[in-house]
């Protein structure tokens, strides 16, 4: 079961902006740089992959597979993000009303998705990005939550070679280890982590709440993107 997400530009379009969300290096910490210069290394970084990937791919497309599942691997905490996409299925006050063997259960379920999730978002997105060259990218703002600083909103926009133009907030926390990490991403208005977690509580309203079938369904085209009438993109 898919469910629509109507927005202007083709798949691989919010495929290639995804992957300039969820890409931050590894190797840069709160320590030695801002929210908004690690976005701007980040599109640098990723960019420079994509344009490499050409010269490869056809031959050893795992190899770019593999450099995008490494990337989003250091970035990302996929059974963090998994358990926000489940919602109500995943959250502590269902994990607390269950028995011992239930909670476990539960956890297993987790587990099993947050694999199952990765695996999607990498074949999905890194397959959208490889059409996405030639674009160019502009750092917008830097907005830190005035009640709590270590919540930071990072706008970007995204100049396409048909002159379109796209914007992209990222919404970055800080963690204790002094990181900073996405918690979400909001592409022309559109929330990916509600586009997720809709399509997860519909899914699993579909098999009666069977969590296990909701999984095993749970498909590189889960998110299906209809494109609407482009419409110019400058602001």
């Amino acid at each position: 079961m898919t469910m629509p997400i109507y927005m202007t530009g083709a798949r691989r379009l919010f495929g290639g902006l995804l992957m300039f969300a969820l890409l931050i290096p590894s190797w840069v910490s709160a320590d030695d740089i801002g929210p908004g210069a690690i976005i701007k290394n980040s599109t640098d970084r990723i960019m420079a992959l994509v344009e490499g990937a050409p010269a490869y791919f056809d031959e050893t497309p795992e190899r770019y597979f593999r450099g995008i599942g490494a990337e989003l691997d250091a970035v990302v905490d996929f059974r963090s993000f998994a358990r926000g996409v489940m919602g109500e299925y995943a959250s502590s006050a269902r994990l607390r009303s269950l028995d011992a063997a239930g909670q476990q259960q539960l956890k297993n379920q987790l587990n099993r998705f947050a694999e199952v999730l990765r695996q999607s978002l990498i074949n999905t997105y890194s397959r959208g990005l490889l059409a996405f060259g030639g674009s160019r990218t502009e750092l917008a703002s830097t907005d830190f939550s005035s009640g709590n600083a270590r919540l930071a909103s990072v706008s970007q926009r995204v100049y396409s070679p048909e002159g379109n133009i796209y914007t992209i907030r990222y919404v970055m926390g800080q963690y204790k280890d002094g990181s900073w990490k996405l918690r979400n991403m909001i592409i022309e208005g559109i929330s990916l982590g509600e586009i997720y977690r809709r399509q997860f509580e519909a899914a699993a309203q579909s098999a009666s709440g069977d969590i296990d079938t909701v999984i095993a369904d749970w498909g590189d085209d889960q998110v299906e993107l209809q494109q609407e009438d482009e419409v110019d993109g400058s602001q």
